[in-house]
């Protein structure tokens, strides 16, 4: 008889990293003390840049945005994956997985569009100095941001209707410490043809378009570099774009090598360590590399 409900599954229940129970406890401390690092790292950002008026320029406004996004992306993942470390029964309901991967599309996605938007305005700044306050007013910087989120928000909608929509039968383990698009597919017991497709168009269109752009504003930066003539002012110029094309550099590496992809079959272990990459470890150096390598960050901070 062919199914036609796809609540035929209730609940899931992820599988995670380890059934050993010391690797479940070692697991969970990590796991939680960066989540703490994660979240205090980020809200010192937000508090710094909110607090102190020389930082209320459009680039650390970009970075409060980023910090905000992390926060709520990690909390999308890390709490539920730290109850299961602990748990006899690591289960998740039907909601509450198409719940998880839709933040998890939308704020990812709303992280590339900000990445873009923080490229630009980098651009802006070193390559086109004299017309930047214009350029980057308090108008243009509102629409970018908004325009993010709001991108963002509507990107998750497609791919996580398509997932939901799909038909899961009696197997619910799902290989995997969060609802992520690759094990659902595997899971299901409908044909995912259509669905694989539509996902790899708009992961394709959204990361390859940011990326391609946060790529051509660090190439116009660095031939702009090359042309000034003291050393010392190519190294502060640099300095003030490279931690952003650090950060840039390890997400879209990792979500590239994900989604933009036609077939959604990577081993299960490397599916895991290549998502705790962009799930916990960007936003856990995102603070680090973003307050400790910027010297107006940290005299904020001092002060």
């Amino acid at each position: 008889q062919e199914m036609t409900n796809v609540t035929a599954v209730l609940e899931f229940r992820l599988l995670g990293f380890s059934s050993n129970p010391h690797c479940q406890i070692l697991l969970f401390t990590v796991f939680l003390a960066i989540y703490i690092l994660i979240v205090l790292g980020n809200v010192i950002i937000i508090s710094v840049v909110t607090l102190d008026p020389r930082l209320h320029s459009p680039m650390y406004k970009f970075l409060k945005n980023l910090s905000f996004l992390e926060v709520c992306y990690t909390t999308t993942i890390v709490p539920k994956m730290l109850a299961n470390l602990l748990a006899l029964r690591k289960t998740i309901s039907f909601s509450g997985c198409m719940a998880q991967l839709y933040y998890f599309i939308s704020l990812g996605a709303t992280e590339c569009y900000l990445l873009s938007a923080m490229a630009y305005d980098r651009f802006l700044a070193i390559c086109e100095p004299l017309h930047y306050g214009v350029a980057m007013s308090a108008e243009s910087y509102t629409r970018l941001a908004v325009g993010s989120w709001v991108t963002g928000v509507f990107t998750g909608f497609l791919p996580c209707l398509m997932v939901s929509r799909l038909n899961f039968c009696s197997y619910n383990l799902i290989d995997h410490f969060f609802c992520d698009i690759s094990p659902l597919l595997k899971l299901s017991c409908s044909d995912t043809t259509v669905t694989e497709a539509v996902i790899f168009i708009l992961s394709l269109l959204v990361l390859s378009s940011c990326f391609l752009l946060t790529l051509v504003s660090y190439l116009l930066i660095i031939l702009s570099i090359l042309k000034i003539p003291s050393a010392s002012g190519k190294r502060i110029t640099f300095s003030t774009c490279s931690s952003h094309l650090m950060v840039v550099t390890i997400y879209y590496s990792t979500m590239i090598s994900m989604y933009v992809r036609p077939t959604y079959n990577l081993p299960s272990e490397l599916n895991k360590v290549v998502s705790v990459l962009y799930t916990v470890l960007t936003p856990l150096l995102n603070p680090v590399i973003y307050s400790l390598r910027n010297k107006a960050v940290m005299k904020a901070l001092e002060k």
